[in-house]
């Protein structure tokens, strides 16, 4: 078993899967985890292609991969690691919920906000997707 002694661990999940995650930013050197949810992976019956497509993300960031239950595999990691402390993302998910109420039973959780893909804007058009588009399509693509 690896036994670092670092203070914090970060648990990425598939609402944050990305390199600007901010756990991963504020916490560049701590060990990070990434675990497939076997109850998920069974109840949404993911494709073959989302699956290949997440495991080809998760090759770009610096976590470790696990498989099964999301609560049991951050608890060994979080002993593994000898962390004190578990961050993550915020994610609107009800399982996402679930599994920080479980884990907060035994652990210090810092959940970090993801902030807004764009800014907030003062006159939204949602009626037509182009109008919409034009007024944030600067924001996605800068230059």
């Amino acid at each position: 078993m690896l036994h670092s002694s670092h203070p914090v661990l970060v648990w990425v999940h598939g609402d944050s899967l990305s390199p600007t995650n901010p756990a991963l930013l504020a916490y560049p050197d701590a060990p990070a985890v990434w675990v497939w949810d076997e109850e998920l992976l069974r109840q949404w019956r993911i494709s073959r292609k989302r699956i290949v497509f997440i495991y080809e993300c998760l090759l770009e960031l610096p976590v470790e991969i696990r498989r099964g239950h999301v609560v049991q595999e951050l608890t060994q990691a979080m002993h593994a690691h000898g962390a004190k402390r578990l961050v993550t993302t915020h994610s609107p998910s009800p399982r996402f919920k679930q599994i920080v109420q479980e884990l907060s039973r035994q652990f210090t959780l810092e959940i970090l906000p993801i902030p807004p893909l764009v800014p907030p804007q003062p006159h939204l058009d949602l009626k037509r997707f182009s109008r919409y588009w034009k007024g944030i399509e600067k924001y996605i693509y800068p230059h």
